[in-house]
């Protein structure tokens, strides 16, 4: 890892970020994925550049079933109609109950690197 990209992450005062940040590296490595690389890279910005996606922009954008990656927060303003899979950083608790009661799955990033390593099918959606 690079002097610059040391940097960055030692900046960083929550330690799931700064874990995620490695992870995200390594499995991008390890399994040939640029999404993880990409999504490291965002993360690596200050929090105030974070995506913050209202569930009415996930149901005007998305299809249904898609797998979407949201390196940010998922807030609760709107509605999906459909059920689809959102792996972000955080969930608003309304985010949440709305997408699952629309057949839909909420996920830690974490948890789609486990499910999906070479990151195959998923949106980034910001």
């Amino acid at each position: 890892m690079g002097k610059k990209t040391l940097a960055k992450i030692s900046r960083k005062t929550n330690p799931r970020i700064i874990n995620l940040i490695l992870t995200l590296k390594s499995v991008a490595n390890e399994n040939d994925a640029p999404i993880w690389n990409a999504i490291a890279g965002k993360l690596e910005n200050p929090s105030r550049n974070y995506a913050d996606v209202n569930l009415s922009q996930i149901n005007r954008h998305a299809k249904e079933n898609e797998v979407l990656l949201i390196p940010g927060k998922v807030l609760g303003a709107g509605d999906v109609l459909f059920g689809v899979t959102v792996a972000a950083l955080n969930f608003s608790a309304s985010a949440a109950d709305k997408i699952t009661q629309a057949g839909g799955k909420c996920l830690r990033i974490e948890d789609l690197i486990e499910e999906n390593p070479t990151g195959s099918g998923v949106r980034i959606f910001q």
